[in-house]
């Protein structure tokens, strides 16, 4: 095996975020912030009694390394076949108090990004990962989002409250998945706590009635292949794709169906708010000429119930081009994004999930934007004025729109250059692939495994998306994220032979930078 100099992922990652407006170390001053803050666990009273639910049989479902929980479920059979959810979040507002220098650094990123070789947090380990992480073994405080699951699906909103809770067991996305799937034995961290078999039954059930209406109104249901590098010791040892599984429905459904409660309880307060749309596709007639490919036809206006049925039947039809398909649509249908919310204005409304009251509130840990919303929920609850003013969170929702942008961007470039870390090693071989993208910029391929993605520089001329090659490995370039590819061979076509799109021209987003959001802070390595 031909040895190589050492590359520092590490440094590339750092670089990245640079590059892209990030700050991607805490200030001296944010430290010390967090040094000082009292760890304690007893709820604040001052604006109220918080309920005590300490007793509930609470528990979260994450990735098996994550340590920054941000919301845990319970769930209740109800009157007349209902189910009652609860989902408490981390209370994060009280540990970071608005224009903190904790909180001018998370207002700044926006998000946490993950790159899979180093993630950098949005708020410092020891309050993201310890004090306001809803972790097994302590009381914490939380915001308390309630609503009711009816046995046809649909949500009735209920309460959102203080309360203090326990999390009575970490769970983890794989294990728990492949258990309700059928696909293993109870997990131990199931078994051990008494009634949270019958206590996730019951959430899948409620998950299950979620799906089904959110489907049945026209929800998309898209696979898009993201793949992760798994690095140890700052070397890239594999590159795997999460498969969805039960588990992870059931939280996103639970999230959707909570976010949906926290617009209802905001715009029954009647004060602004940030929602998260994704708008009617602009795009709408080339979504038509791609399902034409499929020999499948979209109606002409814009139906979301239509596009999903045509997913449903190509996923079925052809599940391993589906991916990509998948990510057609997705480029197409254009980035979500923030935009404010008027009292008594019409939301804009979510696209892809079929829903027109959504906003993204239930992980403040590491995302501004529900760190904004949780001020917004709060301050309705103590009967006082909105923490922030109207033209505050316009700029707050053009800011954190660049910012989600920005955080892909770091995480797709460092997926590309721990790709090129693997594979630099078999320069020379030859691959089964799917050709991804055909664009005025090049044609571009995915290697069936590793699932690493490139652009093919030889023989490219013809091809079509969804069409399988053959590929031989030409070079790799880890600083740039470069992977290059010869076409050796050509497989069956795919349907499609539809130019998937790489990028828009659109308004640049102005940068905010009044009361520091947006600024530049320097950064230690």
């Amino acid at each position: 095996m031909k040895k190589h100099h050492f590359i520092d992922l590490k440094a590339i990652a750092w670089d990245a975020m640079q590059k892209y407006g990030f700050e991607p170390g805490f200030s001296k001053g944010v430290m010390r912030e967090v040094e000082k803050i009292d760890e304690i666990s007893i709820p604040d009273n001052r604006t109220g009694e918080a309920r005590d639910l300490r007793s509930l049989l609470w528990s979260s479902i994450d990735n098996h390394d994550s340590m920054d929980l941000d919301q845990i479920e319970y769930c209740e059979r109800g009157p007349g076949d209902e189910i009652q959810v609860k989902v408490a979040i981390a209370d994060v507002d009280f540990f970071v108090p608005k224009l903190s220098q904790t909180d001018l650094h998370a207002a700044h990123n926006g998000t946490s990004v993950y790159t899979g070789i180093e993630t950098f947090p949005m708020l410092p380990d020891r309050l993201s990962k310890g004090i306001s992480s809803l972790l097994p073994g302590h009381d914490h405080r939380a915001v308390v989002i309630e609503y009711s699951v009816l046995p046809d699906g649909d949500v009735r909103p209920g309460e959102i409250y203080r309360a203090l809770v326990y999390n009575k067991a970490k769970l983890v996305y794989e294990e728990v998945g492949e258990w309700l799937d059928g696909l293993r034995e109870i997990p131990e961290s199931v078994r051990d706590v008494p009634g949270l078999e019958e206590q996730l039954r019951l959430q899948t059930e409620a998950m299950g009635r979620l799906k089904k209406y959110r489907m049945d109104q026209g929800a998309l249901e898209l696979e898009t292949i993201e793949a992760d590098a798994i690095a140890e010791d700052g070397l890239v040892r594999d590159i795997i794709v999460q498969k969805k599984n039960a588990a992870r429905f059931l939280i996103e459904d639970f999230m959707i169906a909570a976010n949906g409660t926290m617009v209802d309880f905001l715009g029954d307060s009647g004060i602004p708010m940030i929602q998260r749309v994704v708008r009617v596709p602009r795009y709408w007639d080339e979504i038509v000429q791609t399902a034409a490919a499929y020999h499948e036809r979209l109606p002409r206006e814009p139906d979301s119930k239509a596009l999903s049925l045509f997913l449903l039947r190509r996923k079925e039809a052809d599940p391993e081009r589906f991916p990509d398909l998948s990510l057609t649509i997705v480029k197409l249908l254009g980035p979500g994004e923030y935009m404010t919310l008027e009292p008594g204005e019409p939301p804009t409304g979510h696209f892809g999930l079929a829903v027109t009251d959504y906003t993204h509130g239930t992980a403040p840990n590491r995302r501004y934007v529900d760190l904004v919303n949780q001020r917004l929920v709060k301050s309705v609850l103590d009967g006082e004025k909105s923490p922030y003013t109207p033209h505050e969170l316009v700029e707050l929702a053009a800011w954190l729109s660049d910012r989600e942008k920005g955080s892909k961007k770091v995480e797709r470039f460092m997926r590309k250059a721990a790709a090129a870390v693997l594979l630099r090693d078999r320069i020379g071989e030859s691959f089964d692939a799917l050709v991804t993208g055909v664009t005025e910029h090049g044609i571009y391929a995915r290697m069936i495994s590793p699932p690493a993605e490139g652009r093919i520089m030889q023989g490219e001329q013809g091809l079509r998306v969804g069409q399988k090659i053959t590929i031989r490995l030409l070079r790799t370039d880890p600083y740039n994220g470069f992977i290059d590819f010869a076409c050796t061979g050509r497989g069956e076509s795919g349907q499609g032979g539809y130019t998937v799109r790489t990028s828009r021209t659109r308004v640049p987003v102005e940068k905010v930078r009044r009361q520091g959001y947006g600024r530049r802070q320097r950064s230690r390595r």
